[in-house]
């Protein structure tokens, strides 16, 4: 029989689900292995074959591990809550539970045509209640939390208040926002108002007035990865810096163990590098600078002490609290000016744009606490709030930022630090500043001479003598803001009481998102919650209207998987001691400082309170490459660069007699073409174009002293060799009068394309992104072309032709990110109908090594489609018949089986599943052409390939006389006897240069070989009279017979 991989996948699709194949429990007989994805925001878009990429390459390690006799926990589920589907429902009135569970089913129905072994009955949605009912659990836990900085960890709210109670804050080291001092009597002598808000300072989960991305239009706070130039990065809509009341997480906490856990897992050293990038560790010191007149002072943080000599200005954010109480009367308005303009730029706006500087003087100056000079005080956009104090000395001859700012206006430069053996010189001269970390004080007093690592050491012990400073290490890592203003996310378990939060009590959990009539902001600003009725606790006080960000769900889903239906835990002790942590995890890198570092600071908050037994959340990651699109393009002409290419044709390297430069600047304007030698100036423009600008062009020519040809686009394009236009130019060429603009008709486009390899397409075919799905080998289905849209129906094509002579229309193409504003996403749907889902699998897995990102290239589906062909037949004989001997196995197909056994086992477990496919290739066609159809061999070689390629591997194994699943089986053992080689090939050669080739058995001794060798006819030919010398071995390398 014909394999028909429509009958046969769906056929094992359907066995799989009525028989709950994939379905997995605790089992202590067996070692256990957990493999995730990373769940996905289902969009209404649906999957494209980009998305399966990492799911392919998880589902075959899953089913590998189960054959490797594993017990394997492989879910799958969705991060459900998200801004689309509450942007939708703005725009259409459909609630988003109902756009996100059309969306759930059609990602569902993707999935299962593909054939992944998830255990479905594992499934989780971050929207429903019974989940986020321990999202909302571990929100509570985390405000009832604070982090002691002695033990290390987080503990419980009470035992603060239990110390507050009996000695203040005598002796405190926990994380806080701000250092409080109070005594026990001052605590116990508070309101209830009054504890709570000292409290805040220490919860893990807190409020705070924050500077925040505030989106107008989709009424929410953006984090800063959702904005990119001033832009929302969904919707292109402004964004503004404002301060609002946040809840925020105090991920600060934990920075060091952020670090720490670092080095115990085995993630990708970029990853690792992009988090301690994040993170942001650095040390150095705080120091106090007064301001002249004032009684005030600033903290820095500065990791450059040893430079303090050479700090002449300060900087602060523009955000800095003390800005409206230093700035000069002078100076308030630009200050307010400045300040209001830099609040409005994204902190990633401001750290990329590094050649661009801004800045406004406060009128106060500080104090260096050395030199005593006064040194001014600015403000500008390259200090940030969040990192630090929000100020800095600014030691320009040392810190190119600072160096050019100085420059830009004029701040005096010295130079602190020098080469070795080299004389300090003017700072205010150099090209550049001198950064470099290593190197000797100068002009420093007391450091002058030391190393600036012992000048850092030294300055600190200064500063702690003078009580000026101290050391300290800062982390550029901030706060998580936790709250968004928007509906469609997990409500927080929190009322107010007073004014003040308090957390609902575990028993009224899940508190469940509740119907509103409209998902905007409400008209005075307040979040969507607020247009619910009875937003109240049953005693009326009312409840938080924000909603958890994105983030919140998908923080600790890995750790629901392993008890999902539990509603008395989170997760038993039973399941995650069993369970523990996730071994194998695949993703996107591009998580690296979003959800894998939230994910790793909640699991650590997990593990303090004993709510589960790992510290870490991941133990092994990969991180997909991307497949990318093959984008195709048509040109469009454009008939003016057309018009133009025309007549350069005609007129460039003297064809005419002269020379014309083409695109000449003159002044502040350019011209088309230009001839110095006649003083000719052209201008090609269409004619409404050229009668707006004639008389200005005419003036220009005239205070030049040139001649002037204005040329009407339709007069170079009507006719084809454009005669009239030609004979323009030769009779200005000669002197002639020629009229500067001829007033004609104006010329009506079509709406014309033009194919890629037409000569001068590059010059005048602008290039409009097109549907893949109408182009095919990178010819363009014109009729389909004209249908795609409304403005395209009455395109015209200048075709070219391919090899017979018949006219096509050819389209560019360049790789580019999958997406459907490009129009090059490649549905997997339409390729399962194609080709099946076996076939789909093989291919992603062909394309490259998984870390790698490739373009997507349909063209090479076609070679894996007739592998999986080529291995049914395998199993068939010359009817189509299955056909099986149950004869030995001959000696070169055990070798052949045992060969791939070693490499399938080797390259899975590296993750090399590309060459896997390969070597799967090579095999089927050393066994075809062995006409093998042993079952000593083909059994073993069903349950191999059943790791990629499910479906045809669970018919075949069935045809083989097997009624339980090819899941259950066992993979195959290597025996490596089978293809250890009895003999090796040596390459002889007669003085130095080959000239045979000897098989000779790999157990002869060195003598044997020799003598072997000079006994072989080949070397008595090449031998002939002459004596041998010597004879060089080298076993299982080479063999050298030298003669003279």
């Amino acid at each position: 029989m014909d394999y028909n991989f429509n009958e046969v996948e769906k056929k094992w699709q359907e066995y799989w689900r009525d028989n709950n194949i994939y379905k997995v429990d605790i089992d202590n007989s067996k070692p256990k292995f957990y493999i995730l994805d990373m769940f996905p925001y289902p969009s209404g878009a649906g999957l494209h074959v980009g998305h399966p990429l990492g799911y392919i390459a998880s589902d075959i390690y899953a089913r590998y591990k189960r054959l490797k006799g594993f017990n394997v926990l492989h879910p799958m589920g969705y991060d459900a809550y998200g801004l689309p589907a509450e942007q939708y429902a703005i725009q259409t009135g459909t609630h988003p539970a109902i756009t996100t569970e059309k969306n759930i089913n059609r990602y569902r129905e993707q999935m299962d045509k593909i054939g992944f072994c998830y255990d479905w009955d594992r499934e989780v949605r971050t929207s429903d209640p019974e989940y986020y009912k321990w999202t909302q659990w571990t929100f509570i836990q985390l405000f009832n939390s604070y982090y002691c900085n002695q033990t290390k960890k987080a503990q419980p709210i009470s035992d603060l208040t239990t110390r507050f109670s009996s000695q203040g804050t005598e002796g405190l080291n926990v994380a806080c926002s701000k250092p409080l001092e109070f005594t026990a009597e001052q605590w116990n002598a508070m309101s209830e108002k009054e504890q709570q808000e000292i409290l805040m300072n220490y919860r893990l989960a807190y409020l705070a007035d924050t500077m925040v991305n505030w989106c107008p239009e989709l009424g929410t706070v953006l984090a800063n990865d959702e904005v990119a130039d001033g832009l929302s990065v969904r919707g292109g809509h402004p964004v503004v810096r404002k301060t609002m009341k946040q809840w925020l997480l105090r991920i600060t906490a934990y920075a060091e163990r952020l670090l720490e856990g670092l080095e115990t897992i085995e993630w990708s050293e970029s990853i690792k590098e992009v988090q301690r990038n994040w993170i942001g560790k650095s040390m150095g010191a705080s120091l106090l600078f007064d301001i002249a007149d004032k009684d005030i002072n600033i903290e820095v943080f500065t990791t450059r002490a040893d430079t303090l000599f050479g700090a002449t200005f300060m900087v602060l954010a523009p955000e800095h609290e003390l800005i409206s109480s230093i700035v000069s009367d002078e100076q308030r308005e630009a200050v307010e000016e400045y300040v209001t303009w830099a609040k409005n730029r994204s902190e990633r706006e401001r750290m990329s744009e590094v050649k661009k500087v801004s800045g406004v003087f406060t009128g106060a100056y500080g104090v260096n606490p050395f030199t005593g000079a006064k040194i001014p005080i600015w403000i500008a956009d390259y200090v940030l709030m969040g990192y630090g104090t929000g100020a800095i000395m600014a030691v320009p001859a040392h810190d190119s930022r600072d160096f050019a700012f100085a420059r830009h206006f004029n701040l005096p430069i010295i130079q602190v630090v020098a080469k070795p053996g080299e004389e300090p010189s003017d700072a205010s001269q150099w090209e550049e500043s001198f950064d470099a970390k290593e190197g000797v004080m100068v002009n420093s007093e007391f450091l002058n001479g030391l190393t600036v690592k012992e000048a850092i050491a030294a300055m600190i012990n200064k500063v702690e003598e003078m009580g000026i400073g101290k050391g300290k290490t800062n982390y550029r890592l901030r706060d998580a803001i936790f709250s968004r203003q928007r509906y469609w996310g997990e409500p927080f378990p929190i009322y107010y009481k007073d004014g003040m939060p308090y957390a609902l009590d575990e028993s009224k959990l899940p508190l469940e998102l509740p119907p509103i009539d409209a998902y905007k902001p409400t008209e005075n600003g307040e979040p969507p919650l607020a247009r619910a009725k009875n937003w109240t606790t049953e005693e009326g006080y009312p409840l938080e209207t924000n909603t958890m960000p994105g983030f919140a769900g998908s923080s600790g889903y890995y750790l629901r998987y392993m008890d999902p239906r539990n509603n008395d835990e989170f997760v038993s002790k039973e399941a995650n001691d069993y369970w523990q942590q996730v071994d194998l995890y695949i993703g996107g890198a591009e998580h690296g400082t979003g959800h894998l570092i939230y994910s790793r600071f909640w699991n650590k908050f997990l593990f303090d309170i004993g709510a589960i037994c790992k510290d870490e959340p991941f133990q092994k990651m990969i991180n997909q490459g991307m497949i990318q699109g093959r984008t195709s393009f048509a040109y469009r002409v454009n008939f003016e660069k057309m018009a133009e290419y025309k007549t350069w044709e005609v007129i460039k390297d003297g064809k005419l007699g002269v020379n014309f430069v083409r695109d000449y600047k003159m002044g502040r304007r350019r011209f088309d073409f230009y001839c110095q030698e006649k003083n000719i100036i052209i201008e090609i423009k269409k004619v409404s174009s050229l009668e707006k600008v004639a008389d200005a062009y005419e003036h220009i020519a005239d205070v030049l002293g040139c001649k002037l040809l204005l040329i009407p686009i339709r007069q170079v394009l009507i006719d084809e060799d454009f005669t009239e236009v030609i004979q323009k130019i030769k009779d200005l060429i000669d002197g002639k009068d020629v009229p500067v603009f001829e007033d004609i008709e104006q010329l009506k486009k079509p709406n014309l394309f033009v194919s890629k390899n037409i000569p001068g397409r590059e010059e005048y075919g602008d290039p409009i992104r097109i549907d893949i799905n109408m182009v095919h080998n990178d010819v363009l289905d014109t009729k389909e072309f004209k249908k795609w849209r409304d403005d395209l129906s009455d395109a015209e094509f200048i075709f070219e032709k391919d090899k017979e002579g018949n006219p096509i229309y050819v389209c560019g193409w360049e790789v580019e990110k999958m997406s459907k504003s490009k129009f090059n996403v490649q549905n997997p749907d339409d390729l399962v109908e194609k080709y099946g889902a076996d076939t789909l699998r093989l291919y992603e897995m062909f394309l490259g090594p998984l870390e790698q990102s490739k373009p997507w290239d349909t063209q090479g589906i076609e070679g894996v489609y007739r592998f999986i062909r080529k291995f049914w037949r395998l199993y068939t004989d010359e009817n189509n018949e299955f056909s099986f001997s149950d004869e030995p196995a001959t000696k070169e197909e055990l070798k052949s089986l045992h060969k791939l056994i070693k490499k399938e086992e080797d390259d899975i477990e590296r993750i090399s599943f590309n060459t896997v496919v390969s070597a799967f290739m090579i095999c089927v066609n050393e066994l075809t052409d062995l006409k093998c159809n042993k079952r000593e061999i083909l059994e073993p070689l069903a349950i191999m390939i059943s790791p990629y390629a499910p479906h045809i591997a669970e018919e075949l194994w069935h045809q083989l006389g097997h009624d339980d699943s090819v899941v259950m089986q066992k993979f195959p053992e290597f025996v490596e006897s089978y293809v250890v080689e009895n003999n090796f090939m040596y390459p002889v050669s007669i003085n130095g240069k080959k000239r045979f080739d000897l098989e000779l058995p790999i157990t002869l001794s060195q003598a044997e070989i020799e003598k072997a060798a000079l006994a072989a006819p080949e070397a008595a030919k090449w031998i002939g009279d002459k004596s041998v010398k010597k004879v060089i071995v080298v076993p299982k390398k080479i063999i050298n017979i030298v003669i003279g």
